[in-house]
C-alpha cells in the first residue's frame, strides 16, 4: 500500500499529525508540494510569500530526505498532479491536513475529493490547529480548542519507506506567473528560521511585548516575529503555545509572564479569526453583514495612493512603504492602514484587501479577511473603529524616526509638523503630495454612514445570527469574551484587538 502526502501550509516535520498518520498506515509515502499555478495567480497571491515558501520547502525536503522519503514538488492542478502520482505509485491513501482558505482553496478541495472518490483513494484530512470543519455554533468552541491544544505534539518518525527519487524542480517566480516583487527586507523562510526568532522571543526579545507590539519600531523587535512560520507551518500553533506556556510557568512575576500571556492569547486569538473563514470560505467575497453590501464605491486615484505610500497622510505612508519594502508590519498599524481606506478614503475592502494579502510575507487568509471585515466595519458584531492617523502617528511614533526613515522628503521637516506637514508654512515647496482628504471630514462623513446602516430595521436580526454562528465566547476557560457590539447605539467600548501578527 502506498500512501500520498500531500503538503499544503505545513512545511515541517516536528508536530505534523498528517505526516504521523502516514507513518502509521504502514505503507510506503510519497511526500509530494504542488506549486499550483492556478493558486498563484490569485490576487491575494505574490512573489514575496512564494520565495519564503520555496526557501521552506527546500529544509523541509533536507528533514524528509534524511528520514528517507524524498520529498517531490510538482506543477500543475492539484486533482490532476496527485491522480498522476496515485497511477504511478499505486497510492491507495492520500493524507493532507485540513486548510482553512478562501474560497478558491475551498473549491480547489472539493475537486480533489471528487477525483479520490471516483479513483477509490481515501483521503485522510488531519487538523492542525484548533480551527474545526463543520461547526454550526461557537458554543463551547473555545474549551474544545484548548482539549486540543493540550495534546502532546507529534513526535517526527525516525524513518519513513520512500518511493521513488525527490523531484526537485523548485518553481521561480516568473515560472509562476508572479511579478516583480522586490522585498528587500523580507524575513527568510525554513524551519530554522523560524525556530532561531522562537528562542531569541522566549529569551531576549520578548520582554515588553505586551507594551511595544503597538509601536512600529519597537514592535519590530519586540513581537515575535513568528507570523510567517505560523502562516506556512515551518512552525506549528501548538508548538508555539506550548512553548509560550513553559515560558510563562518559569518566569517571574511581571514583564516576562505577562509577555507571555498575551502570547498565548493571541495565538488563541489567531485560531478564534481563523474559525470565522473556516464557517464562511467566502469571507473574502461578500461583507458578513449584508447590509454593508454598496455602502461603499470605488475611486481608482485614492486606491492607487493608498497602494503606493502617496496619500500626503505621513503615518499612514510611512507605513505602507515600510510594508512594500519589509513584507511585515505590527498589529496596530495595519489596523490603521485598513480604517484609513475604509472610512477616510471610503474604499471597499475587496479593493484594498488583495493589496495588503499580496505585501504581507505572513498572509493567512482566515486572519486576513476577518480582519479586513472586522476593521472596515462590515461585520455587524464588532463596533467600528476609525483610527485617526494623525494622532496614531504622534502617539506611536512622538519622536518621528519611523516616519522619517520611510518619508525621506520629511527628513527636516520640524517635530511639530511632522505628522501634518500642510501646516508647514513651506508646505508649497515639499515634493511631498498633499493629504488626499480631510482627516476630520472624512471621519465624520465615515461614522455617520456606517451608524446609519446599524439604525436600519433588518440590523438587529442578522446581526444576532452572526453572533450566533461567527462571535466568540466567555466560557470556562476565561480566554475568550464575546466580540458583539452594540448594534443600534455607539459605544465607547474598543472592539477586540487585531490578530494579523504575532
Amino acid at each position: 500500500m502506498t500512501t500520498i502526502l500531500w503538503f499544503k501550509r505545513d512545511l515541517r516535520v516536528a508536530d505534523h499529525p498528517a505526516l504521523a498518520l502516514a507513518a502509521e498506515l504502514g505503507s510506503a509515502v510519497v511526500p509530494v508540494y504542488i506549486a499550483e499555478p492556478e493558486m498563484w495567480a490569485q490576487p491575494d497571491a505574490s512573489a514575496r510569500q512564494w520565495r519564503f515558501v520555496a526557501q521552506s520547502l527546500e529544509a523541509l525536503g533536507v528533514e524528509l530526505a534524511a528520514i528517507g522519503a524524498p520529498l517531490q514538488i510538482h506543477f500543475g492542478k492539484a486533482a490532476q498532479v496527485l491522480a498522476t502520482l496515485a497511477q504511478d505509485y499505486g497510492a491507495t491513501h492520500l493524507v493532507s491536513h485540513e486548510e482553512t482558505g478562501t474560497q478558491w482553496s475551498f473549491d480547489r478541495d472539493i475537486r480533489v475529493a471528487a477525483w479520490a472518490k471516483t479513483a477509490g483513494v481515501v483521503w485522510h484530512e488531519v487538523p492542525q490547529s484548533g480551527v474545526m470543519r463543520r461547526l454550526k455554533t461557537r458554543d463551547g468552541w473555545a474549551a474544545t480548542r484548548e482539549t486540543w491544544l493540550r495534546q502532546e505534539t507529534a513526535t517526527p518518525p525516525r524513518a519513513l519507506r520512500g518511493v521513488g527519487e525527490g523531484v526537485w524542480h523548485m518553481p521561480d517566480a516568473r515560472d509562476l506567473g508572479l511579478g516583480w516583487d522586490p522585498c528587500p527586507d523580507r524575513q527568510p523562510g525554513g524551519r530554522n528560521s523560524g525556530l532561531t526568532l522562537l528562542g531569541s522571543f522566549l529569551t531576549e526579545r520578548g520582554r515588553t511585548y505586551r507594551a511595544a507590539m503597538a509601536t512600529p519600531i519597537e514592535g519590530a523587535v519586540a513581537c515575535s516575529r513568528l507570523s510567517p512560520h505560523l502562516a506556512w507551518g515551518t512552525l506549528s500553533i501548538r508548538e508555539a503555545h506550548h512553548a509560550g506556556l513553559a515560558r510563562r510557568a518559569e518566569a517571574p512575576k511581571g514583564d516576562w509572564r505577562q509577555a507571555m500571556q498575551s502570547f498565548v492569547s493571541r495565538l488563541a486569538w489567531r485560531d478564534h479569526f481563523m474559525q470565522k473563514l473556516e464557517d464562511a470560505p467566502d469571507l473574502d467575497r461578500r461583507c458578513l453583514h449584508s447590509a454593508y453590501e454598496g455602502l461603499r464605491g470605488s475611486d481608482a486615484a485614492r486606491l492607487a495612493a493608498w497602494e503606493q505610500g502617496e496619500t500626503g497622510l505621513p503615518f499612514v505612508d510611512a507605513c505602507m512603504r515600510s510594508l512594500i519594502h519589509t513584507g511585515w508590519l505590527n498589529f496596530r498599524m495595519r489596523a490603521m492602514l485598513v480604517a484609513v481606506a475604509s472610512y477616510h478614503l471610503w474604499l471597499d475592502w475587496r479593493a484594498t484587501g488583495p493589496h495588503l494579502a499580496r505585501m504581507f510575507t505572513d498572509y493567512e487568509p482566515g486572519i486576513h479577511w476577518s480582519q479586513m471585515q472586522m476593521q472596515s466595519g462590515t461585520t455587524g458584531i464588532n463596533t467600528p473603529r476609525i483610527y485617526n492617523p494623525i494622532k496614531q502617528g504622534q502617539e506611536q511614533d512622538p519622536d518621528g524616526r519611523f516616519t522619517r526613515r520611510w518619508l525621506p522628503e520629511l527628513a527636516s521637516m520640524p517635530d511639530a509638523f511632522l505628522q501634518t506637514p500642510w501646516d508647514w508654512p513651506g508646505a508649497e515647496r515639499l515634493s511631498y503630495p498633499p493629504p488626499i482628504v480631510d482627516v476630520a471630514a472624512a471621519a465624520r462623513a465615515a461614522r455617520d454612514r456606517i451608524w446609519a446602516v446599524r439604525r436600519s430595521d433588518r440590523f438587529g436580526a442578522e446581526a444576532g445570527e452572526i453572533i450566533r454562528k461567527h462571535a466568540s465566547r466567555k466560557d470556562g476557560t476565561g480566554r475568550f469574551v464575546n466580540d458583539r457590539a452594540r448594534t443600534t447605539k455607539r459605544s465607547k467600548s474598543p472592539p477586540n484587538q487585531m490578530s494579523f501578527d504575532l
